[in-house]
């Protein structure tokens, strides 16, 4: 189990290094430069090329790599080009919103999702099974940022039960923040109930058709335990993947819901830095958020391990 988990971090640190050098390498050969943003529209030739000298911008780019993967390495991500702010500073101001937001849209996805899948793998191609599958499918069709628009209509504007807009931190009342992090929540998390009540009931199937949940029934073991406890059990494997990939893939509908719902959040600050070319920020966020891809597929990977120990070896 050990050498298993050294491996893994192993591949881990490969990883988060190539993604840095694409980072570094995509922002820089990318179009645009941060310079004449910070100049302004007036400035004239030699303005703009001091400016780029000041932010080291005209040095080779193995040297602006160095010392920029030198400062990652003492946990340094460098300082905003436009605010002068640390980035990590920024980060840290932005975290809550963000990680709120996505918790609390993990949780209403797999509640939802896992139960709506048993559900319909219990009873195949009843009215509830096809009910649940056509939700899926239709969940999983519907950009993120309509659906966000359709739930601010009738919930805030008709019905005017929640917000439309904007965050409260939970320091300042468990209500109060849980009523602006509903809509965004259920607007996000749509997408991945559908994905994960598909795969849920498409695993749950393929186990419920096995011997020993025959040999289980023929026993006398109720339906409600062979769903829960043997079926779910010895599906959890594919159902814990797509889980996996579900919040990974979460890290950019956090993005575009931030944007929709006026949330200050991380996915704000990487949006207001890209229209700004502000290079550190970007790079600081990217890697952030592949830090973040890059261990929740660690936890999956270790929590097989605990569901199937056949894995390990």
């Amino acid at each position: 189990m050990l050498a298993y988990i050294v491996r893994r971090l192993l591949s881990t640190i490969v990883v988060l290094a190539i993604v840095g050098v694409f980072v570094f390498l995509l922002l820089r050969l990318s179009p645009g430069d941060p310079a004449a943003i910070i100049a302004g529209d007036n400035a004239t030739s030699d303005q703009i090329a001091q400016i780029r000298r000041q932010l080291g911008l005209d040095d080779p780019l193995i040297l602006q790599f160095w010392r920029w993967a030198r400062n990652i390495l003492q946990g340094d991500l460098g300082i905003s080009i436009f605010s002068n702010t640390p980035v990590a500073t920024l980060v840290m101001q932005r975290l809550e919103p963000t990680v709120s937001l996505a918790l609390l849209t993990i949780a209403i996805a797999v509640v939802i999702a896992i139960s709506a899948g048993v559900i319909s793998a219990a009873k195949p191609g009843s009215f509830a099974d096809r009910a649940i599958m056509g939700f899926a499918v239709l969940g999983f069709s519907v950009p993120v940022f309509v659906v966000g628009y359709v739930l601010v209509y009738f919930f805030s504007i008709q019905l005017r039960w929640l917000p439309v807009q904007g965050y409260r931190p939970i320091a300042g009342g468990l209500w109060d923040w849980l009523r602006h992090l509903i809509l965004p929540s259920v607007a996000l998390g749509l997408a991945y109930v559908a994905l994960i009540a598909r795969i849920t009931r498409a695993s749950m199937l393929e186990v419920l058709s096995e011997d020993y949940m025959r040999t289980a029934r023929a026993k006398g073991v109720s339906e409600s335990t062979a769903l829960l406890t043997h079926a779910l059990k010895n599906a959890a494997v594919p159902i814990v993947t797509i889980i996996g990939i579900g919040v990974a893939l979460l890290i950019s509908g956090v993005v575009i819901t931030e944007t929709v719902f006026n949330i200050p959040g991380i996915g704000r600050l990487t949006v207001d830095a890209i229209s700004k070319r502000d290079y550190p920020i970007i790079q600081g966020v990217i890697l952030i958020f592949a830090a973040a891809y890059v261990v929740i597929n660690l936890i999956v990977d270790l929590t097989y391990t605990v569901l199937d120990p056949r894995i390990r070896y």
